[in-house]
């Protein structure tokens, strides 16, 4: 039986099996697509947090809130803008013709609030559960090819009646591959996984928290 010298990735997977080669394709296919999530998802947060700053600062600028609205219209495109704006709309479709204002005005403004953040919210969270995914299933789909490939190593292995270990350890190379490449698809998913969660909550939360002070401002200008 001819031994295999070349060790390299790619030699391994060009010996594999044809079920372990698809098993590796699938996870190098899912580690590309996990970090074009993460790419995609840092650049949209950072975006998001600038935006939200920018914001923040106008609104407590001391500016009339109803000029803020004007300058920025109806169909906003930052996060931040776009909760503001539901609420002022609601705000303003909560005035009757006579200048009064129709009854349950302030849980209109709040619901207004709360569907836009749900909107911010969905897309933020967009692609995570992707991560979540790929973190959890891939090192399982890659001892499945490590399996595979070692059974088939075996085979090979009895065919040949060959037990040194120059003619067995090419096989087992070739299985533990698959292993490492659900690990390397698994380990940055579950890590980014957690980052962008806990950053996607903390954005969200500052739009929350920015809903109940616009929502105290209205109120207050109902009661008075």
């Amino acid at each position: 039986m001819e031994v295999a010298t070349d060790y390299t990735m790619w030699a391994l997977f060009a010996r594999a099996t044809l079920t372990v080669k698809l098993v590796m394709l699938m996870l190098m296919a899912a580690s590309i697509w996990c970090w074009a999530i993460i790419v995609d998802k840092l650049i949209q947060y950072r975006k998001a947090r600038a935006e939200a700053e920018v914001f923040d600062r106008a609104f407590w600028s001391g500016e009339p809130l109803d000029a803020l609205f004007d300058q920025i219209g109806t169909t906003p495109t930052g996060q931040s803008q776009k909760v503001f704006a539901a609420g002022m709309l609601e705000w303003r479709r909560s005035h009757r013709q006579d200048g009064g204002l129709i009854a349950g005005a302030q849980a209109r403004i709040d619901r207004s609030m709360d569907v836009a953040i749900l909107k911010e919210s969905a897309k933020l969270q967009k692609g995570l559960p992707v991560l979540a995914t790929v973190g959890s299933t891939a090192p399982f789909v890659g001892l499945f090819g490590t399996v595979w490939g070692i059974m088939n190593a075996f085979i090979e292995i009895a065919q040949s009646q060959n037990t040194n270990l120059a003619v067995v350890a090419p096989g087992i190379a070739e299985a533990l591959l698959a292993t490492g490449l659900g690990l390397l698809a698994a380990i940055p998913a579950v890590i980014f996984y957690n980052k962008l969660s806990a950053d996607s909550d903390r954005i969200v939360s500052g739009y929350e928290s920015f809903a109940d002070e616009f929502a105290t401002i209205l109120s207050r200008q109902l009661d008075s």
